[in-house]
């Protein structure tokens, strides 16, 4: 079944605690990049045409030990997400070309 992409942005107020803002990309229409600003921050964006994020070092300031974590952990995510899509997508590769049991080949 095919579905129509889109992207999906929601915003929490709750009493006593702080906004919280969610967005899921559900498109193929997105941009990764990084670099580092003139600054000399680090700066990692994913945009679609509805939506962007952007992450970059603590308070905006030097990279802390913290900045360095995160970004291993979105580094180790990353990676994983990829393993996944690629695994997924051999799968179906390979049940789209396989000869249906019964069937002559």
């Amino acid at each position: 079944m095919k579905r129509t992409p889109y992207t999906y942005v929601t915003m929490s107020i709750d009493p006593g605690k702080p906004p919280r803002l969610a967005v899921s990309f559900y498109t193929p229409d997105l941009r990764v990049g990084a670099s580092v600003l003139d600054s000399g921050r680090p700066y990692l964006s994913i945009e679609s045409n509805e939506a962007d994020i952007a992450v970059s070092t603590s308070g905006a300031g030097p990279v802390s030990t913290t900045d360095v974590d995160i970004a291993r952990q979105i580094f180790n995510a990353a990676a994983r997400y990829l393993a996944d899509c690629e695994r997924l997508h051999n799968d179906e590769q390979q049940s789209a070309t396989s000869p249906v049991p019964g069937e002559a080949a």
